[in-house]
């Protein structure tokens, strides 16, 4: 008897040994991955990281920068380790795939690719393919305070070079590439120009402005920007950002020069460090999930690249020129490509005497 009853104990404590061991190892399995994103801030609806958590049990952590020239910076540091997916802008993809940092990615691992307009595959000549899906696109203009102007704004010349009475009150952004394009351009030159008597005209320009510019920062959204505020009437802004602003203050508007913007289109990569790449490859297919690619357009207010996304977007959306310029603006606008680097050194230094 007293034998019967110890084999019956030693055989429930095995049991229970299987049964925590096995619970153990179903926890191992269900464990949370996390897959690092680096990208800009507000730039992304938290509802669909929280649904593609829910469908992949994948968690994304957020990481961000200020800047192409900052998300850089970060990356040479750790060679691209320490990220997964990483939204690079179109004009840096061909010197990030030189440093190796990009893994390749296709419509096998990414099925949803076919849904994207190969226009915007195809938009950077430099930009290496089969390396970057495009996430959204969209140009830069002048955001301003209609209250505070008489006159219509309508060139980059009001910008940059102002009237005495804008002292202190402007915006521009903290970017090499636009600052300097952009001034070049309201010179009547290209936004890409190497040509080193145009690069001493607009440094001379800038320098003459920067005694206006009450900062040179990326744009807050939400009601302490100083848009908002009124302590700034005029700057330069993307698309969305300036849609968002409106919405804030409804003394804003926005306008796309005559002269033409720079467009831009950023796309989202994957490093060839990432220990995650079947959870990046997850991440960058569910965003392109037409009516994910729609949700996502319509929160922060840019162009899809997305063509089946497009016709679940409200023909409002699709015909507002704000966000998707005439085919007149796009034909007077350009798109960025690498430079050299004694030019990218030399807008580099010009830039740097704007900052300090």
């Amino acid at each position: 008897m007293k034998y019967l009853k110890f084999s019956s104990y030693k055989a429930l404590l095995s049991l229970i040994f299987i049964f925590y061991t096995l619970s153990a190892t179903a926890a191992e399995t269900e464990k949370q991955q996390e897959l690092v994103f680096l990208s800009w801030s507000e730039y992304m609806d938290p509802a669909l990281l929280q649904a593609f958590t829910k469908q992949h049990n994948i968690a994304v952590k957020e990481v961000f920068f200020e800047s192409d020239q900052v998300r850089t910076e970060m990356l040479l540091r750790t060679q691209g380790r320490g990220y997964d997916v990483v939204l690079v802008v179109g004009a840096d993809m061909a010197t990030y795939r030189k440093r190796g940092w990009l893994a390749a990615i296709d419509d096998v691992q990414v099925p949803n690719l076919k849904h994207v307009n190969p226009r915007w595959q195809e938009a950077f000549e430099q930009a290496p393919k089969g390396y970057g899906v495009p996430y959204l696109w969209g140009g830069l203009g002048i955001l301003y305070n209609k209250d505070k102007f008489t006159t219509p704004v309508n060139s980059w010349q009001q910008l940059f070079k102002p009237e005495p009475r804008l002292k202190g009150r402007i915006l521009i952004l903290r970017n090499n590439k636009d600052v300097l394009g952009l001034a070049l351009k309201s010179l009547g030159y290209s936004y890409n120009s190497s040509n080193r008597s145009e690069l001493k005209a607009v440094k001379k320009l800038l320098l003459a402005q920067k005694p206006f510019v009450g900062s040179y920062s990326v744009a807050i959204l939400n009601k302490t920007s100083g848009f908002v505020t009124g302590d700034y009437w005029m700057g330069m802004s993307y698309n969305g950002d300036a849609l968002m602003l409106k919405d804030l203050n409804p003394q804003l508007k926005f306008v796309i020069p005559q002269e033409g913007t720079a467009l831009w289109c950023d796309y989202l990569t994957i490093m060839q460090t990432s220990e995650n790449k079947a959870a990046a490859f997850k991440f960058i297919d569910f965003m392109n999930q037409p009516k994910n690619a729609a949700q996502l357009a319509q929160y922060v207010r840019y162009a899809s690249p997305n063509q089946a996304a497009e016709k679940l977007l409200p023909p409002e959306y699709l015909s507002n020129p704000l966000i998707y310029p005439s085919k007149a603006v796009l034909e007077r606008s350009e798109t960025g490509i690498a430079l050299p680097p004694r030019i990218n050194k030399t807008r580099t230094s010009i830039y740097n005497q704007l900052l300090h």
